[in-house]
């Protein structure tokens, strides 16, 4: 047990009834060491996440075209990084250690998309990450917040929940007055969304075919499987596309979405390019994930070297 863990005290069978009935769990003392587990697995995935969008964003946004779109952008940063706080806060309460978390970890042992070590090099780039990105997390959040049964994760989502509205507002906003645009504007945007819709479609996970384990749906932790979460997106993000004018390889069939490309299939980072003729395996494609991208050791030495500098000795 990493010291300071918060142990889980509850008897298995005050847990299941707790879980029959409903019922949130507010503290440890109501935990099994198996819930505790897998509530910090899920915390630290959306902490990691929440905290590297924040460096991925501001690497963008320095692109911004005026001031204002700047400030719009450091303002979805700080919000990042607020989210990051509430997940890591009660990661603490839960007997880890933030410090540990953020500043002491090994860059590929963050747990986050892989989306977000494909750098974002334009404002045209992060206002598609904010459309398609940003709508993922709003997805998961919103499934968790909806079904979560640890409280004080449920209540601190609240907060996450409307900013992350504002995030996307901000995205599909921009998308439009981009595409409306025309001309070369419209084309550099097309081009983000042939690379970045893909890789928010990896997003998800695994399909539900080979997941081997629902310990989250069991304990309530999340309330929608990866397919399902998928498909929500895809019913968001694509008419939403295809009523701008840009091109997305999906489409509608009844009340599903199907993609037009081999899922999973090949991604050149360097190039941000697919090949839909290539299709690969899901053990391909978490090798991927494992080896990070071109951008993770860059991202995290932001934040890790500052603290590393400006730590006074004690």
């Amino acid at each position: 047990m990493t010291p300071g863990t918060q142990p889980a005290t509850g008897t298995q069978e005050r847990f299941d009834a707790l879980m029959k009935r409903g019922e949130l769990i507010e503290s440890p003392s109501e935990m099994t060491p198996d819930y505790l587990k897998e509530l910090k697995h899920t915390l630290i995935v959306s902490g990691d996440t929440e905290l590297i969008s924040a460096p991925a964003y501001y690497l963008a946004a320095r692109k911004a075209p005026s001031v204002n779109a700047f400030m719009t952008g450091i303002a979805i940063i700080q919000d990042e990084l607020a989210h990051a706080h509430i997940a890591y806060h009660i990661l603490e309460e839960l007997g880890e250690s933030q410090e540990a978390l953020i500043f002491k970890r090994d860059p590929k042992s963050f747990r986050y998309p892989y989306a977000f070590d494909v750098p974002l090099e334009s404002w045209t780039e992060l206002v598609v990450a904010n459309a398609m990105y940003d709508q993922a997390g709003f997805c998961l959040l919103g499934d968790i917040h909806h079904h979560c049964s640890y409280g004080p994760w449920k209540r601190g989502l609240v907060k996450v929940m409307a900013e992350e509205n504002f995030h996307l507002r901000n995205g599909r906003n921009w998308c439009k007055r981009i595409s409306q645009a025309g001309g070369a504007a419209r084309e550099e945007l097309q081009r983000a969304v042939d690379w970045m819709f893909p890789l928010t479609v990896e997003w998800f996970g695994l399909p539900d075919s080979l997941k081997q384990h629902n310990t989250q749906l069991d304990y309530r932790l999340k309330g929608l499987t990866n397919d399902q979460l998928r498909q929500q997106w895809l019913a968001t993000v694509v008419p939403f596309m295809e009523s701008i004018g840009v091109a997305v390889p999906a489409h509608q069939v009844d009340s599903h979405y199907e993609l037009e490309y081999p899922f999973p299939c090949t991604f050149d980072a360097g190039s941000k390019r697919w090949n839909f003729k290539d299709a690969c395996t899901w053990d391909d494609v978490l090798a991927r994930w494992r080896a990070r991208g071109p951008r993770n050791a860059e991202m995290v030495a932001l934040f890790q070297e500052s603290f590393k500098t400006f730590k006074v000795p004690g």
